[in-house]
């Protein structure tokens, strides 16, 4: 083949068409690749729709060559920094404070007590 594509070259594409399982992006006059809707962004892509759109101009990662069938896989993710996760609140750890003995866990304890013994 004359094109001098690698795999994971990053080049400049446009999308030529959108599905909703995807998007074809052209590489040049010769050449288009599949963008998989996985590859689109990190994180869940509902509608394709939504981040691309025909005649955008994309950067893309190429994944995977097919040069029998003239397939390549692209991924526009891979040319992304990946987003930093969000720092979730840590739960608080039970603690027992003096006004928890004389209600909840210790009168369940006590009545757990008085009832196993009444069942003997």
């Amino acid at each position: 083949m004359a094109n001098n594509f690698e795999v994971n070259q990053v080049i400049e594409g446009e999308v030529k068409g959108v599905q909703s399982y995807g998007a074809f992006v052209a590489l040049n006059e010769d050449v288009q690749g599949l963008v998989h809707i996985s590859e689109v962004t990190h994180g869940f892509v509902q509608d394709i729709n939504d981040h691309l759109a025909v005649g955008d101009k994309v950067k893309v990662k190429i994944l995977k060559i097919d040069e029998a069938n003239n397939k390549y896989s692209l991924s526009i993710r891979a040319t992304m920094d990946k987003p930093k996760q969000e720092n979730k609140p840590k739960k608080q750890a039970f603690t027992k404070s003096n006004s928890d003995s004389a209600a909840g866990f210790n009168t369940m304890k006590d009545e757990l007590q008085a009832w196993l013994n009444k069942n003997k």
